[in-house]
């Protein structure tokens, strides 16, 4: 099956409802369609092999994702926030490509053979074209992805059809969604949760609420002023919204389903938030760009009996990513591949349809049971809940010890001075590396780093108390959530070398 199914299903089911709604545009399933037709009728005629997006959220994201399936070519959607420099490198990667851009960010795009940009309002513009049949190859690439590239050359991820349509056929009921129901949609359209929300949406036949960027008062004036019924935000996202509503309280009486996910969740951000939202169901998603989006849920009546358990182990299950979607397996791993029992970290390995593990240069990443390596380091409980605890490339070696930042953060956070922590390497003349943590208080609040160290002392071996401490104002984050550990690795190294 080929995703612009999706919409020819929406479309003939639902056709008159309204699909997207984003500034002055409001687009129907039926108005969907012609667009994702005219677009793959003017793809088709300009060559290209792909269709990238350099753009902020807005129906161009739709319409060109199902165009290009219409037209048999891959999606590229671009981070519109890279240097120039680096915006061009990837252009170039893709070539010859038609380029859909902002009037902001058209510019940014260098003169590059076989490269042609396109403005967003021209393409949302161009003449209605013919009905196209969607190719019925599987196996055809979908969408190109590039990961963010933090340890070297952004990777560019091959999506392909099967890949897609079997997250979204195993993870949504066709046409479940309410003519009244709306999703407030804030991620990027480069991030994997951009481009899930629409076909999820689509499929849902649910409207889709599109804001060009996140700002708290922004995203809850949305979800009055269209009775936002869902949902997603990553972390950052949802503190900075808890804290708006802490400091000018708003009824959101439509909001009953809010999903997160993205990055590490504070346990006090989510148990404050549900204090806020009680009628509404909080849902953790754990998914990754390999692998179409969401492979474990943490669902709404894990986030009912954990906030109300006594026992501090069942509390604590709201720190999790919660249990495997239906089609999907998860395995932790050592580092020689075995497999490990109930409560042992190790490495996270997923497996099942929706799941790609591709690169379009690398190739298959897959192993020969069809395993993927996440590179994220966690275990899985008794009861099969999942628990992160960082990436392994995070992973501290401290003479010959491996060390994750997880549980040392955990540790930081449990105490009433700390509202963020990032637990990095740093360079050790003794150790090769040592544990240094980078702390922001809370307002108005004061702990001297003895006070911390003694706290990690006495939950974790001796080995695991921070050698040094630096309180910050902030901790550097990227835009979907995550903080950005070589950015404070960097401090600490340059502290040293002072």
């Amino acid at each position: 099956m080929n995703i612009a199914t999706l919409l020819d299903m929406s479309a003939e089911a639902f056709g008159e409802r309204i699909a997207i709604v984003s500034g002055r545009h409001r687009l129907s399933f039926e108005e969907l369609r012609n667009k994702a037709h005219a677009a793959a009728a003017c793809l088709r005629d300009s060559g290209a092999s792909r269709v990238a997006l350099l753009d902020v959220n807005s129906p161009a994201a739709a319409v060109a994702l199902f165009g290009a399936a219409y037209a048999g070519i891959p999606y590229v959607p671009l981070n519109y926030r890279l240097t120039r420099a680096e915006i061009n490198a990837l252009v170039q990667r893709i070539a010859p490509a038609v380029i859909v851009a902002g009037a902001e960010h058209a510019a940014l795009v260098d003169a590059i053979d076989g490269v042609r940009v396109v403005d967003r309002e021209d393409f949302l513009g161009l003449p209605r074209a013919d009905a196209i049949e969607p190719g019925d190859d599987p196996r055809a690439v979908a969408v190109q992805l590039f990961t963010s590239g933090t340890t070297g050359q952004p990777k560019a991820a091959i999506l392909r059809h099967e890949n897609l349509m079997g997250y979204i056929v195993g993870t949504v009921e066709f046409a479940s969604a309410d003519e009244g129901d709306a999703i407030l949609v804030t991620v990027p359209p480069y991030h994997i949760a951009g481009i899930s929300a629409v076909l999820s949406s689509t499929y849902a036949c649910r409207r889709m609420v599109q804001l060009e960027s996140f700002e708290p008062a922004a995203w809850i004036d949305a979800v009055v002023r269209e009775n936002v019924s869902n949902a997603f935000v990553v972390p950052t996202m949802l503190v900075r919204i808890v804290e708006q509503l802490e400091a000018k309280p708003v009824s959101l009486t439509s909001l009953r389903a809010l999903a997160y996910g993205g990055g590490k969740m504070p346990q006090s951000t989510i148990e404050r938030a549900m204090r806020l939202l009680p009628q509404v169901d909080f849902t953790n998603a754990y998914g990754l760009t390999e692998t179409s989006s969401t492979i474990s849920v943490l669902g709404p009546d894990d986030h009912r009996a954990a906030m109300s358990a006594r026992d501090p182990a069942l509390r604590r299950r709201l720190s999790s990513v919660g249990r495997p979607t239906a089609a999907v397996e998860i395995e932790v791993r050592d580092e020689q591949g075995a497999v490990l029992g109930a409560g042992q970290a190790g490495f996270v390995f997923v497996r099942g349809p929706q799941v790609s593990g591709e690169y379009q240069q690398q190739g298959s990443q897959l192993d020969d049971g069809g395993w993927f390596p996440t590179r994220d380091r966690g275990y899985l409980d008794a009861e099969g809940y999942l628990y992160l605890d960082g990436r392994a490339d995070d992973v501290i070696v401290r003479g010959g010890e491996n060390i994750s930042p997880g549980e040392i953060e955990d540790v930081l956070l449990s105490h009433p001075a700390v509202a963020d922590a990032a637990v990095v390497a740093m360079p050790d003349e003794q150790w090769g590396e040592a544990v240094a943590a980078a702390v922001v208080l809370n307002p108005g609040a004061h702990v001297e780093p003895e006070v911390l160290q003694a706290l990690v002392r006495s939950k974790l071996r001796s080995s695991r108390v921070p050698q040094a401490i630096a309180f910050r104002d902030q901790l550097p984050y990227n835009e979907l959530g995550k903080v950005l550990r070589r950015l404070v690795r960097e401090q600490f190294a340059q502290a040293v070398e002072a």
